[in-house]
Parts: C-alpha cells; sequence; structure tokens
C-alpha cells in the first residue's frame, strides 16, 4: 500500500506528531517500499545535518538502498519496527557475499557499495526513530569493512586519455571535459556553470554542500570557455543532465579507441589533482583547488609514485 507519493517528501513533514507516527508504523509494518523511501528523504531534507542541503545524489543512493534492504527484511522474517540485535550484521553479511546485479558488473559487491547500502538503511532507522516508530538501532554495532584498496588505485586519473577524448568532441563537450580535467570540478558544478560565472582567469564555482569556491583556469580552458555562446536567458552554458553527459562523453572515448578506459567524469578531476601536487609538492594547495574540507580526502585524488621521494633519501 502506497500511502505517500515517493517524490512528495514533504508532505509527510506537514503531517503532525501523531499523524507522522502513525504513517510510519503503518509503512513499517506492511514493508511498504514507496513511503519508507519518502520517509528516509523527509528526515534526510529536514532533520539530518545538511537537510535541505543533502543532495540529489546521496538521496538517490539512499532510496536505492532502502528498495534493497526493506524487501530482505521481509523475506527474512525481520520486523522492521522491531528487529533482531543480530539484524543488522546478517545484512551486512548478505551484501559481503551477494553478487553483483549491474549491468556488466560481475562479482562480488564492492566494499564500497555496501558501506553506500548500509547507510542507506542507517538513514531509513534515523528517520523512523525520527517520526517517533521505533528507537531500534540495529546497524548500531554493524561492522562494515574498508576497502583495502586505495581509491587512487581503483580508479585513477586519466592520463594520455584526456588528449586522446578531446579530439573527437565538440566544442561544449570539449570544455565540459576541460572544466573537470583542468578546473578540477565535479561534473555536477561543471554542468551548472553559468557565462556570469567565468570571471577573467578564474571561475566562481557553486559547489557540493552550497559551498563556494574561485577556481584558476588555464589558457587552454579559458579559450574553449570563451567559444561557447549561453544556452539560454539564464546563462548556462551545459543544458545536459547528468546521464546526457556520460553519453557523450563515454562516445568520444570509443571514438579515441580508449573506450575500455572510460571511468567516469572524476578521474579527468583527479588528473587535475594529481598534475597540481606534481607540480606544488603541497596536498593543502590541491584541496583548495578542488574544494575539498580535508586534505585526507585530497590525498585519495592524487596518484604519487612509489618512489617518490627517492632523490630526498639519496644522501642520507
Amino acid at each position: 500500500m502506497t500511502l505517500v507519493r515517493a517524490s512528495d517528501h514533504l508532505a509527510l513533514v506537514n503531517l503532525t506528531d501523531q499523524a507522522l507516527r502513525v504513517r510510519a508504523v503503518q509503512a513499517a509494518s506492511t514493508y511498504d517500499l514507496d513511503t519508507l523511501v519518502t520517509l528516509m528523504q523527509a528526515y534526510m531534507t529536514t532533520a539530518s545535518r545538511k537537510g535541505a542541503r543533502t543532495s540529489r545524489k546521496t538521496l538517490d543512493a539512499y532510496s536505492l538502498a532502502v528498495r534493497d534492504f526493506v524487501p530482505w527484511a521481509q523475506a527474512n522474517g525481520v520486523t522492521l519496527l522491531r528487529p533482531g540485535l543480530r539484524d543488522g550484521g546478517r545484512y551486512v553479511a548478505h551484501l559481503q557475499t551477494r553478487d553483483s546485479q549491474g549491468q556488466g558488473k560481475r562479482g562480488r559487491l564492492s566494499p564500497a557499495t555496501v558501506a553506500q547500502y548500509v547507510a542507506g538503511a542507517r538513514a531509513l532507522y534515523r528517520a523512523l526513530r525520527w517520526a517517533g516508530a521505533t528507537e531500534a538501532q540495529p546497524f548500531e554495532d554493524a561492522h562494515v569493512p574498508p576497502d583495502p584498496t586505495p581509491g587512487i588505485v581503483k580508479n585513477p586519473p586519466y592520463m594520455d586519455e584526456i588528449d586522446a577524448a578531446l579530439e573527437h568532441c565538440d566544442a561544449r563537450l570539449a570544455a565540459l571535459l576541460l572544466l573537470c580535467a583542468h578546473g578540477g570540478l565535479r561534473i555536477t558544478e561543471a554542468l551548472q556553470l553559468r557565462v556570469p560565472d567565468v570571471q577573467g582567469t578564474r571561475a566562481v564555482v557553486h559547489g557540493k554542500g552550497g559551498k563556494t569556491r574561485v577556481v584558476p583556469l588555464s589558457r587552454r580552458l579559458r579559450d574553449a570557455l570563451r567559444a561557447l555562446p549561453a544556452l539560454g536567458e539564464d546563462g548556462h552554458l551545459f543544458g545536459w543532465t547528468y546521464p546526457q553527459a556520460t553519453y557523450r562523453m563515454q562516445k568520444a572515448f570509443r571514438a579515441a579507441g580508449r573506450a575500455d578506459a572510460w571511468r567516469g567524469f572524476h578521474a579527468a578531476r583527479k588528473h587535475s589533482g594529481t598534475r597540481l601536487y606534481s607540480a606544488t609538492k603541497d596536498f593543502t594547495r590541491v584541496g583548495l583547488f578542488l574544494g575539498h574540507s580535508s586534505v585526507d580526502t585530497t590525498r585519495r585524488y592524487v596518484a604519487v609514485e612509489q618512489d617518490d621521494v627517492a632523490s630526498e633519501v639519496e644522501g642520507f
């Protein structure tokens, strides 16, 4: 039974405390997926730490996780409002031993995917507690082992793939790739860029979590942006959604004979971080450039040669 449309999560926020509790209890008791997803979204956008600034990407990822966890709970005899002490650990073990169900993917779920699914399930229980439906915290002691393989190894930066792909991009697609590979922008930041944001040799970037930063632009990137007319009165430079941009860039990689090298736009962002670190040897400056709040995050974006300090230790 679907009581609230999944897209209308704010409708739950306007209910009285008692009505919200009743709605949440009914949804959990009947394993009503749509309402539980809606409840989680309502909590994330109004009561979580980031509130209304919670990204669409996070909401989509957590919604997918809830749609995975709830059917598993129902099939395995888990009462959502009164789960057993070990049910959280049971779900983690299930994820760790389950085969990937994505298109073109084989083998077990990656540790990152397991962590994402568990984070979504935890968010569901925070939402149920927020609604007054339960005090259960089945994932409080559930341990999700970290991935021992560094992200920079699993998804290294593009190197010569950038120039190879650029030869098969039109002007607008080339500018988008350069914004990631030279400007260090996240793909969502690049797609939102407007003509007024480009100010001479710099661009004002409206980034993750509502933060704004000023990014220096390479000569090549400046030339690419100057050649682009705005797409409308609002001044946007790109009219693509993320899937549309991905489709076009994958096509360019295939045309360049690099189809197997495509690893998403994030590898282009790592390209800029790696090149800048090679020039500066300063993680703090690279982190500011990329818009990171922690240098620890920046280290995961930079490919450093294992013998990077060989010349320094030569005279020890």
